[in-house]
């Protein structure tokens, strides 16, 4: 059972973005202030990466934890209410993600791919 109502509950998921999350911005602003040039949500490149250049054939991607699924074989249970639903959806999104990868890969691109806790502590190491 929910602890929240419909209305609460449907706000709570509007408010969760795709696009333009911190640790992205983080991530694009410190290689923008190194001089480094990159389109962000690139309808173009098979995936949308959050950071792509076409140059050199590099797609970021920046994470969440929760909606990809970081270490999902321990956190799998975790969910309290509508298990069945966010088991299908976060594996879904673990399948995607390998589905875009190997489409890059294939295409000749690099890919790179960061939680974004990882940027939020190491920026350095992940620029």
């Amino acid at each position: 059972m929910d602890k929240l109502t419909k209305e609460q509950r449907k706000k709570n998921m509007q408010a969760n973005k795709s696009s333009g999350t911190r640790p992205e911005l983080l991530l694009a602003r410190t290689l923008f202030g190194r001089g480094h040039r990159y389109r962000k949500n690139n309808k173009t490149v098979f995936g949308k990466p959050d950071l792509t250049f076409k140059k050199i054939k590099l797609a970021i991607f920046v994470d969440g934890e929760f909606w990809h699924g970081k270490d999902w074989v321990i956190r799998k249970h975790d969910h309290k209410t509508n298990k069945d639903f966010w088991e299908k959806k976060i594996e879904r999104n673990i399948q995607r993600d390998v589905e875009v990868n190997e489409e890059l890969v294939k295409n000749g691109w690099t890919v790179l791919r960061f939680w974004s806790k990882e940027v939020e502590k190491n920026l350095l190491n992940c620029v």
